[in-house]
């Protein structure tokens, strides 16, 4: 069974699915069959990152599909111990050859790193990779507003995404409105949240229960509604369709509401604060 999944467009003017595949963890043959099986339910967005070390699994995963790599949108990620310009350039090529892929979709700087401070550097090198036709499209995860600034002011140029954690449990709602004002997309990383305290809320379960939908489904609405892409990670074909199937439904403004209020100052599923959290 497979699923048609809509596109919005960004800031530079290429597009992305409004649902994605997260793939962390998903490695070696199991992982390829798991990302094969996404595409085949209708999955066109795949996120993957150079330190999840399975850029290689998926470009297999893209060789073993039926779907023309033109119809898929294929994402990684620039670790931060290459930030430096020329380690940047060298890494996205690597990252390319990893996949086995002529370009990538999108390509994110992983994280800001702001106390080693060279991520505008990194972001240079991803404005030259888009240049020299590597990337379709560049942008950052886990990027605050001053950082998102300072890339402006000191090059002219803005991400069309920004990937953040977002879930109910730490709904963003400044960050989203930044984003918002300044036309940059909000992706949403763990958007099931990490810990399973999200599937056991009642209040969700009661949201669930009124569209007769799984907490699952009513959590990656409420991303959708909120103008978010979500990229929920699953290897089993039963989870991974119901994960998609969610655009038959709508959550009125209450429910959003209540969702709303689920949100916590410590949120964070493991504490990593942009403004301090580094990762190499």
């Amino acid at each position: 069974m497979s699923k048609s999944v809509e596109e919005i467009t960004l800031n530079d003017g290429t597009s992305l699915p409004v649902i994605g595949l997260g793939t962390y963890g998903l490695n070696g043959n199991a992982g390829a069959s798991a990302i094969t099986s996404a595409i085949d339910i209708g999955y066109r967005l795949i996120d993957t990152a150079y330190n999840y070390e399975n850029e290689g699994t998926v470009g297999e995963a893209i060789r073993r599909s039926t779907v023309s790599r033109e119809e898929l949108r294929i994402t990684s990620k620039l670790p931060g111990r290459y930030h430096e310009y020329d380690n940047a350039v060298t890494r996205i090529q690597e990252s390319l050859y990893r996949a086995n892929l002529d370009y990538y979709d999108l390509y994110l700087i992983h994280w800001p790193n702001p106390k080693q401070d060279h991520y505008v550097e990194a972001w240079q090198a991803l404005i030259d990779a888009k240049r020299w036709g590597l990337v379709r499209s560049i942008g950052v995860c886990n990027f605050l507003p001053e950082h998102l600034e300072r890339l402006e002011k000191e090059t002219g140029v803005l991400p069309s995404i920004n990937q953040i954690e977002l879930h109910p449990f730490f709904n963003q709602e400044d960050q989203r409105k930044w984003h918002e004002e300044h036309n940059v997309k909000t992706e949403s990383w763990s958007p099931l949240a990490r810990a399973n305290a999200v599937l056991q809320n009642e209040t969700l379960q009661q949201i669930a229960n009124v569209h007769n939908k799984t907490i699952s489904q009513v959590i990656l609405r409420w991303h959708h509604q909120l103008g978010s892409i979500p990229i929920p990670k699953s290897a089993s074909p039963e989870r991974q369709l119901e994960n998609i199937s969610i655009f038959d439904f709508s959550l009125s403004d209450r429910e959003m509401n209540l969702i709303a209020e689920l949100t916590r100052p410590d949120g964070r599923n493991k504490n990593q604060d942009p403004a301090e959290y580094e990762e190499f």
